[in-house]
């Protein structure tokens, strides 16, 4: 992986095909960006969040809560958190989302991307994450960045879709 430094504000431009405005990586900073992310992730993902669970994550583990910004619009989002599993600490990629307006310019790779260096910083031995078995892009992004094919989780989706369990090895 090749992100270098914190993961803090930055200002970065996203180069591609398509020409992509500034955007910048910035973590969770509170509650008043929390109406921002819901809205993004109630877009693409299938399973429904309280606004529990996005509590949980983002006060708990602010510092793996990145957003993409391009002023004040919210392009995308990703949600993690680090913790204990069987003696070794863990990654978890809960959720990421990007604007379909701005998807194909890497933004969802720039945040995991992120999102594992910071975790590295904290001494993750392993990253973990779930996605539908039909969701081919994010396997195809996941997969490009080393994760594996962990296990398939039968009707693990309310939706009663399986999942792939995937697992990067830090």
């Amino acid at each position: 992986m090749e992100v270098a430094g914190a993961v803090t504000a930055q200002k970065e431009t996203t180069t591609s095909e398509v020409n992509a405005p500034n955007i910048d990586f910035v973590t969770y900073t509170g509650e008043h960006q929390l109406p921002l992310i819901v809205g993004l992730i109630e877009k693409d993902l299938s399973e429904p969040y309280s606004v529990y669970t996005y509590r949980y994550f983002l006060n708990s583990w602010p510092h793996l809560c990145l957003l993409a910004m391009i002023e004040d619009k919210c392009i995308g989002v990703i949600i993690s958190k680090s913790d204990y599993h069987r003696g070794i600490l863990r990654g978890y990629i809960a959720m990421l989302a990007v604007d379909k307006t701005y998807r194909k310019v890497k933004i969802g790779t720039k945040l995991v991307l992120k999102t594992i260096e910071e975790m590295k910083s904290h001494h993750c031995e392993e990253v973990v994450l779930e996605t539908e078995i039909t969701n081919k892009a994010a396997l195809g992004l996941y997969e490009n960045l080393g994760f594996l094919r962990d296990k398939r989780l039968n009707r693990y989706y309310m939706n009663g879709v399986d999942a792939f369990r995937l697992k990067l090895m830090l």
